[in-house]
């Protein structure tokens, strides 16, 4: 993963939670309704994937552009999962577990996968008797176009090669997840 640091700068995020405990059947029932109106800000659900849409995109120490800076994104397509929405802005992880958050219109819900392994066989069928196709290595981005409960079909675009690749080498799909068709 590319990622250029940011000097540090002052800043924190602080996140306070207040509870107020009341007595009656009214109140339970008014602190239900309120449980049930509150959604994330995009609808969406949280975890979910997204990528990377901008060349450059700046990950913050918090959800505002008043936070600093932490790292400058640099990696086009790199996948990203969602933890955390709050208004213009998503809570993302990165494939090597760094969270920051980052402004919504830099991301993008086209489905990519980084592999995760020193070199991988892309398969022509979702076999592992299958005649291989190419092999790649870690760290390459590659399109989610399905996945199945062992396979992912894939495309590196930059390379004109497709086929399948065994899930567990690829960082971007949940377990069980099944992706398109």
């Amino acid at each position: 993963m590319v990622f250029r640091p940011f000097p540090a700068l002052l800043g924190a995020l602080v996140v306070a939670s207040f509870t107020v405990l009341a007595d009656g059947p009214a109140t339970a029932q008014q602190n239900e309704t309120a449980s049930q109106q509150i959604r994330n800000p995009s609808g969406l659900t949280i975890p979910r994937w997204v990528s990377i849409r901008a060349k450059e995109a700046n990950m913050r120490t918090g959800p505002g552009a008043r936070y600093p800076i932490d790292w400058v994104l640099q990696r086009r397509n790199l996948p990203a999962e969602v933890v955390a929405e709050f208004e213009n802005w998503r809570q993302v992880r990165m494939p090597d577990g760094t969270v920051g958050w980052v402004h919504k219109s830099m991301l993008s819900g086209k489905r990519m996968a980084v592999v995760t392994e020193a070199e991988v066989r892309v398969r022509q069928q979702p076999d592992s008797r299958a005649l291989v196709a190419a092999f790649i290595g870690e760290g390459v981005i590659v399109k989610l176009d399905e996945c199945n409960q062992a396979w992912c079909r894939v495309a590196v675009n930059s390379h004109n090669v497709d086929g399948w690749l065994p899930r567990e080498a690829l960082w971007g799909v949940y377990a069980g997840e099944t992706v398109g068709r």
